[in-house]
């Protein structure tokens, strides 16, 4: 039997150490927290046998500053490589939390950096999987521009290619920024925490008592902060989760978005869609149930579900294609625009305008949030973002107004005006300045005044203004609606819109960027 050649033996080795990450009491430990590991995390997010590794026998450097005596490990903490994502090529790595607790070094952060370029010189999507205690110590300033470096690229590569961040552990300290500059972020209940300052720091400044999980878990990221777009159960639903997302997005911003064959009937007409809205326009209604009627049954993934809820953002597929679902949701406080509303309808707008995803909104809004407290904290510069991203877009964009457009709110959710492609509305749309009742009070204020019966004058003439204004004929007839339709309708309508609208092309004046108003 012929010997083995020893250098062969000696790859196999060398493999072998580097599969074995921190360990393997490393690894039984990540395992009783219920964590895979990366390795574990790869194999589950790419097609079975498709990943391919890269430098994975890179280690930290030895030279002062470091710890002579701080164990190396091949690899340094992170997996970088590509393979198949539903046949299509990704690039990846994830941080090995068995390996110095996944914290970022030099060499950690040049593995990223490389395959971050890898991904975009070759124009396809880069998923990164956090788990680290964040920034190396032992290696000081290193460390820190290592960080910079992989945000530079995080900021250059936004809108080239998709970025999708899976936090499956701690991200902690400026580590969360390059998370936060991505396209989406998914997070794991009760196992993900992100935060720049812990809470031993926020007690020492602050008095402040809190832990992990209410300063900045999944929870917290997804309600309050709108930090995070989705919350997995565990691990294997986030990188299902991940899966499903990227088939919604192209693989660069020169590639159109994935079709899939369609299962439903393009001519679909629900007719429960024209009972919907009710009479009394004081009543609310489910924007979500709408939405589920006319898309492609099944289709819809909603981001940001438990952020500003008034307002609901989320990709969606009309005859097998990619759209990007924007609305209101009447049923949580009326449907009206708040500061965090607008922030999240403009960054999912913008982010659908990077990758050539058409824009499909739904609008019932009374209006802007009214108060001191929305005044003060820049209601106005946070509804401009909303402007300034639907006048900037130049993706296929409908409308379709369900029932109250006033003032502001109008104009800015896609507004013909605006450069919105097609605007229907249904027979039960108000599109006005403002509301009835505020309207007759200003136009009819002497002559309430006059009357015997103010209130019954009042209550008259208002409704004289919502017949004669507010409905989507006076809009249509002044040109601001294109066609009114049927709710039943809706479907067939937005398909064939969508349809007539794919070779959409729109010349932009020359500049280096506009200046959004952040």
């Amino acid at each position: 039997m012929t010997q083995e050649d020893p250098r062969i033996l000696k790859l196999r080795e060398m493999r072998a150490k580097a599969r074995q990450g921190g360990g393997e009491n490393r690894i039984a430990k990540q395992h009783e927290k219920g964590k895979l590991t990366a390795r574990e995390r790869l194999d589950q997010l790419f097609d079975p046998g498709t990943f391919q590794e890269m430098e994975a026998f890179i280690t930290r450097r030895n030279d002062p500053p470091l710890n002579e005596s701080t164990e190396t490990f091949l690899g340094d903490g992170v997996i970088t490589g590509y393979g198949q994502v539903n046949g299509r090529t990704v690039f990846a790595y994830a941080q090995d939390f068995t390996v110095m607790g996944g914290a970022l070094g030099e060499m950690q952060s040049h593995k990223i950096c490389r395959i971050m370029d890898l991904a975009a010189q070759n124009g396809s999507p880069i998923i990164g999987m956090i788990d680290s205690g964040g920034a190396r110590i032992q290696e000081g300033v290193r460390s820190l521009g290592g960080y910079a470096r992989i945000f530079k690229r995080n900021s250059l590569y936004s809108g080239v290619v998709p970025q999708i961040s899976l936090i499956l552990g701690p991200c902690a300290g400026g580590a969360a920024y390059s998370p936060a500059l991505t396209d989406l972020i998914i997070m794991v209940e009760k196992q993900s925490y992100m935060f720049l300052t812990g809470p031993e720091v926020i007690k020492s400044v602050t008095g402040e008592m809190v832990d992990f999980e209410n300063l900045g878990g999944a929870a917290v990221h997804l309600t309050t902060s709108g930090t995070a777009h989705l919350v997995a159960r565990d691990e294997g639903d986030a990188l299902t989760l991940c899966r499903n997302a990227l088939s919604y997005l192209p693989n660069n911003n020169v590639e159109n978005p994935p079709v899939i064959a369609p299962a439903d009937d393009p001519l679909r007409m629900d007719k429960d869609l024209n009972q919907i809205i009710p009479q009394d326009t004081s009543m609310p209604y489910n924007m979500h149930e709408i939405i589920q009627r006319v898309v492609d049954r099944s289709s819809l993934l909603e981001l940001q579900s438990a952020f500003a809820q008034n307002a609901i953002i989320g990709f969606a597929r009309m005859n097998g294609s990619t759209v990007g679902i924007v609305a209101q949701e009447p049923s949580v406080i009326a449907g009206v625009i708040d500061i965090d509303a607008a922030d999240k309808i403009c960054r999912f707008v913008r982010l659908c305008d990077c990758f050539n995803i058409p824009l499909v909104t739904f609008v019932d809004s009374p209006g802007f949030l009214p108060g001191v407290n929305q005044e003060h904290r820049g209601i106005i510069r946070h509804g401009a973002k909303v402007l300034y991203a639907y006048a900037n877009a130049t993706v296929p964009k409908v409308s379709i107004v369900t029932r109250k457009a006033y003032g502001g709110a109008y104009v800015v959710m896609s507004s013909k005006y605006l450069g919105t492609d097609m605007t229907y509305a249904w027979p039960s749309a108000e599109i006005a300045v403002m509301g009835p009742e505020g309207a007759a009070n200003i136009l009819y204020r002497k002559q309430i005044e006059d009357a015997e019966d103010k209130e019954a004058e009042r209550k008259k003439l208002t409704e004289q203004f919502r017949a004669q204004f507010l409905n989507p004929y006076a809009a249509a007839q002044a040109g601001y609606i294109d066609e009114v339709i049927e709710p039943c309708e809706t479907r067939a309508k937005l398909i064939a819109a969508l349809s007539a609208l794919r070779e959409k092309q729109v010349s932009t004046p020359n500049r280096k960027h506009g200046n959004i108003p952040v």
